[in-house]
This record gives C-alpha cells, sequence and structure tokens, in this order.
C-alpha cells in the first residue's frame, strides 16, 4: 500500500468541524497530521453532544479525527508558540479555521510563516472568507444554511425554511478545502512555490448548489421549492408509499426509462395513452400520473419495489434511515467504513467511522489508528522537534 499524501505533514490549527474534516480527508490519503490544541479543554468538538460519558472522545470528534496527533500548546505563551513554530516549519500544509484576523494576532498569519517556510500550502477556512463586507460577521453550519439559500431550497412552496438534518456546510467546505489543498501541493511539485488558500463556507456552499444558483444567474427566476420531486420536475421522479408503509423514491426522467417503468409495473397502456405519451404530457397531467403510479405501488413492499426495479434498470430506491443505510452488507465490498478500537469508550471499544467516499487501485484511502486523546502525543512530538 502507497497511501498518495505518504511524507506530507500537516500543521493543524483547526477546530470543531469543516477545517478537521479537510485534514481528516488529507490524513486518509496518507498525510501525517498534527492537531495543535488549545490547553483549555482542546477542540470543542470532543464534547460535542449530550452524552457527557463520551467527554473528550464525542462521536463528532472521533468522526473526523481519526489517526492524527494531538499536542497541547498554548499560542499566547512563548515557549509553546515556539514549539508551534518549529511544527510549522517542518510541515507542507498548515491548516485553520479561525476568524479572519485572529492568526495573525497569534503570530502564524500566512506572511510570516511565509517568510520561514516559503513553499507551504496554507489554507485558512472561514464563515465568509478574508476579503469582503461579510469578512468579520461570524457563522457556524446553520447560519450559512440560512444565509446561502440553502435552506429555501427545500420543502414545498410555502413551508417555512428547513435545514438540511446535518452539518452539510461544514462537510462540504472541508471537502472543498482538502480538494484545493490537493490542487496546490500539485502545483507545487510542478513550481516548487506555496500557496495560500482562502476558503469560505458561504462560497462553497454556492458553489455546492451550483445546480439551484446558475439557473437564477441564467434566467433572474429562483428554482420552485418541488419538495421530494427530482430535479427535473416530471411526477415519475418523486416518492411513493409502498403496500408496507414505507416509500420509495422513484428518479425515471429518460422516455426508455419510462416505457420500462410501464411495463414494470404490468400497466403497458400508459404507453398508448396521450396524457402519458412524454416528459411534457406527464407534467401536464401531474395530478393523474402520480395517482396512477401512487396505485400501482400500494400493491407491493417497498423492499420488493427496490429489487425488482432496479433490477431491470429503473432508478428507484426504499428510504431508510441513517442506520439500515450504514448497515447495508453492501458496504463491506466498498470499504466505506474503517474499523477502530478506541480503549475506553462507554459500552465498547471497537467502533467504525465512514471512509472518504472512494477507492483508488494503488491502496487507500482509510486509517487504522484511533483519534487522539487532548495531547497523547506531546512528548513524542517535542522529543522529534529535538533530534
Amino acid at each position: 500500500m502507497n497511501p498518495p499524501l505518504s511524507g506530507i505533514r500537516v500543521a493543524d490549527f483547526s477546530h470543531v468541524m469543516a477545517g478537521p474534516y479537510a485534514s481528516h480527508l488529507l490524513r486518509l490519503l496518507g498525510a501525517e497530521v498534527i492537531k495543535i490544541e488549545s490547553p483549555k479543554g482542546g477542540d470543542a468538538m470532543r464534547y460535542y453532544g449530550m452524552d457527557r460519558r463520551f467527554d473528550g472522545m464525542s462521536p463528532a470528534f472521533i468522526a473526523v479525527n481519526a489517526g492524527k496527533k494531538s499536542i497541547v500548546l498554548d499560542l499566547k505563551d512563548d515557549k509553546d508558540r515556539s514549539i508551534a513554530e518549529s511544527i510549522v516549519a517542518r510541515s507542507d500544509v498548515l491548516i485553520e479555521n479561525f476568524r479572519p484576523g485572529v492568526m495573525d494576532r497569534l503570530g502564524f498569519g500566512y506572511q510570516r510563516v511565509c517568510s520561514r517556510r516559503g513553499d507551504i500550502v496554507y489554507c485558512s477556512v472561514s464563515g465568509y472568507g478574508q476579503s469582503g463586507d461579510l469578512r468579520d460577521w461570524p457563522a457556524i453550519d446553520n447560519i450559512v444554511q440560512a444565509t446561502s439559500g440553502m435552506m429555501s431550497l427545500g420543502g414545498n412552496s410555502g413551508d417555512p425554511p428547513m435545514r438540511v438534518g446535518f452539518p452539510v456546510v461544514d462537510t462540504l467546505t472541508g471537502q472543498t478545502a482538502a480538494f484545493a489543498i490537493l490542487a496546490a501541493l500539485l502545483r507545487r511539485d510542478r513550481s516548487g512555490k506555496g500557496d495560500y488558500i482562502d476558503v469560505a463556507m458561504f462560497d462553497a456552499s454556492l458553489a455546492f448548489m451550483t445546480s439551484a444558483v446558475v439557473p437564477y444567474l441564467v434566467t433572474g427566476e429562483s428554482l420552485e421549492r418541488m419538495g421530494n420531486t427530482g430535479y427535473s420536475g416530471q411526477p415519475t421522479s418523486a416518492l411513493f408509499e409502498a403496500r408496507d408503509g414505507r416509500s420509495i423514491s422513484l428518479g425515471v426522467v429518460q422516455q426508455s426509462q419510462f416505457v420500462a417503468l410501464a411495463r414494470a409495473l404490468n400497466h403497458e397502456e400508459w404507453l398508448s395513452d396521450s396524457r402519458f405519451a412524454d416528459p411534457e404530457s406527464r407534467r401536464e397531467n401531474t395530478h393523474l400520473v402520480s395517482g396512477a403510479l401512487q396505485d400501482a405501488f400500494k400493491t407491493k413492499d417497498a423492499a420488493d419495489w427496490e429489487a425488482e426495479l432496479s433490477t431491470v434498470g429503473i432508478p428507484c430506491g426504499r428510504v431508510r434511515n441513517v442506520g439500515e443505510a450504514a448497515s447495508l452488507p453492501h458496504l463491506a465490498d466498498r470499504n466505506a467504513k474503517i474499523p477502530l478500537t478506541i480503549p475506553g469508550l462507554p459500552d465498547r471499544d471497537e467502533v467504525e467511522i465512514v471512509n472518504a467516499g472512494f477507492q483508488m487501485s494503488g491502496g487507500g484511502p482509510g486509517v487504522s489508528e484511533p483519534p487522539p486523546r487532548l495531547g497523547e502525543h506531546t512528548d513524542d512530538i517535542l522529543n522529534w522537534l529535538n533530534s
């Protein structure tokens, strides 16, 4: 196994979710990540959640910190600041997600760091970026879900705004930062020069929502809220209830798929009905088409429909909760989950985390070490710096 980022070292000044998720992805690809934490409890994500038994090693912290090394340093203390400077001098990448200006005040702004390590890839993650009118506004995931327009996209017309049910902005921002860092490292290999990367949660969210933002930019009109109907707006790309009360999500958007669907549901008469003739006709007769499909889906259980329709090439999926999705046997062949042993956890030491979402023929991504306890590697790092 030859991890693609083997030999790359990351000085990670980030905390909570967006920055740590970026360094987590780099760690899964083989980078060494040194997590620099405050003596005042370290990363606040260590204590996230309502179950105090997990304080110091919360599930949210476990999710994005496996295999990292932790050192406790007070960046306002001269001695500790000198240690942090030594770590940065030996690192290829620096990640931080403080409010704009904080790293400059601590003595670790880009210009100062670059004067010591000219080829550093320095990535700043913030709510609204290092420039612009909103630069100094504080932001967390649900705030940017609101200000970016994301909360206005889900649900039906007239519904109140609704946040996505997990910190999607943090995650997508972390992915954006990791992507940018990889691009900068590639350019450094070619030019020998480092880079400064400015990642804003707001900007990353707009990019993530490109299928909703660009239609507005082109036409001046916002997309209609369509609830559980797909992006195409077709009644054959929507949610239906099966016989057992479970929901089926259908994604029939091409004419060939509709022909296959009509045959699979034993309703070939639809193929000669002008109201079902083509996507536009079906849109014009949404109520009729939706009702006919709902009647058909009520004849079998959701699991049966999912298997039968998927087997004949019709996009279809049973609506699962997170636990059901994460327990699918299919995932074992995909290396989609990573087993970890974390001694001292309540109830059990053996847990799993989610992998990076892709596989590579040359090895990876993955990690075998648990997340670090606060300051766990302080002595080891100090000995390395003094060697």
